[in-house]
């Protein structure tokens, strides 16, 4: 079985936003596998600035997207499931690409790297995402 396409769709767009100036956003289908403030989560949404200037060691692999960013003056260690990434757009044309939620297959669900919070993963039966009902949308961000 071959891989997803999706994070090689996420670092193309993001690759794109920044050779046109464009800043890119995700937004993140938010679950107990995400590691984001939950103070700006809505709807168990939550809409990043993945812009290399508003982001430090940006890592977007096929299993996670990770970076520090400030929140309100507090740097925060983010963690997202490639999965669970449901749209990337350029926050000045909203142009990009939507993505359905994935759900975490137990054998190549790769969890979070234990080094990134000195914990080991949790373990247990993990049924996925709690999937978003209805159509996958886009939204402008102002």
């Amino acid at each position: 079985m071959s891989s997803s396409t999706k994070p090689y769709m996420i670092r193309a767009l993001h690759q794109w936003c920044g050779d046109n100036g464009y800043t890119p956003y995700v937004v993140v289908w938010v679950n107990d596998r995400t590691d984001v403030p939950l103070e700006y989560v809505k709807n168990n949404e939550i809409v990043l600035n993945i812009a290399d200037g508003a982001t430090k060691n940006l890592r977007i692999d096929n299993d996670w997207l990770s970076f520090s960013a400030r929140f309100g003056g507090v740097s925060r260690d983010i963690w997202v499931p490639i999965g669970n990434v449901m749209s990337i757009f350029a926050r000045e044309t909203g142009e990009g690409m939507g993505f359905d939620v994935e759900p975490v297959a137990e054998v190549e669900s790769g969890s979070k790297p234990a080094e990134a919070d000195g914990q080991p993963a949790p373990e247990g039966d993990d049924p996925g995402p709690n999937r978003p009902s209805g159509r996958p949308s886009l939204r402008i961000v102002k």
